[in-house]
């Protein structure tokens, strides 16, 4: 049966491949995938990003399935945060700060639970300059010129979502775009 491309899924694991802890390679992230029942996946950079069609599945079902299965078979424990290929279409058009010229400066900060983007609400009536945010309804936005590590935006948004938020450059969430959107990968 072929899986219609409005089915297609983003899973972004959190905290993968960072420094020595939760190492997973991509290839045993595509079989874990594989095996769930998901296909057409496809892996994107080293930092735990896939695009896979998910057959129906709601993309919830898909974090919690990915997140127990990560657990049992790899011994990693993660959070999944999962996309619908229309949901991740709105999260990349909702970027008011877009586009950047340099693209690894600026975070998109996609929401485990959109709900989470209310809390936001008094970061934005603040003055960040140099920095900026900007807050859509699957992600905010972080505009980074001193670099992320040294961003106050960025570590205001972490205190007060902790891993309620998975972090992509706007270079990755671009590459995620363009595997998401082109031909679908052969199973």
């Amino acid at each position: 049966m072929a899986i219609e491309h409005s089915e297609r899924q983003v899973a972004l694991l959190r905290g993968i491949n960072v420094g020595r802890a939760k190492r997973v390679a991509m290839a045993d992230l595509r079989k874990l995938l594989g095996d769930l029942g998901y296909g057409e996946v496809r892996t994107v950079l080293n930092s735990g990003n896939a695009v896979f069609a998910a057959g129906g599945v709601p993309p919830a079902t898909s974090a919690t399935r990915i997140e127990e299965a990560l657990v049992l078979k790899l011994g990693v424990a993660a959070r999944v945060t999962v996309l619908s290929a229309g949901q991740f279409g709105e999260l990349m058009a909702q970027n008011a700060l877009a586009p950047a010229d340099d693209p690894a400066r600026l975070l998109a900060l996609v929401l485990n639970k959109p709900a989470d983007g209310a809390r936001l609400a008094p970061l934005l009536g603040q003055s960040w300059q140099p920095e900026a945010l900007a807050v859509g309804d699957w992600a905010a936005y972080a505009w980074c010129p001193d670099g992320v590590l040294a961003s106050k935006v960025v570590a205001a948004l972490g205190v007060l979502l902790g891993d309620g938020v998975t972090s992509r450059n706007w270079a990755t969430m671009q590459k995620l775009a363009a595997v998401l959107n082109g031909p679908a990968a052969a199973s």
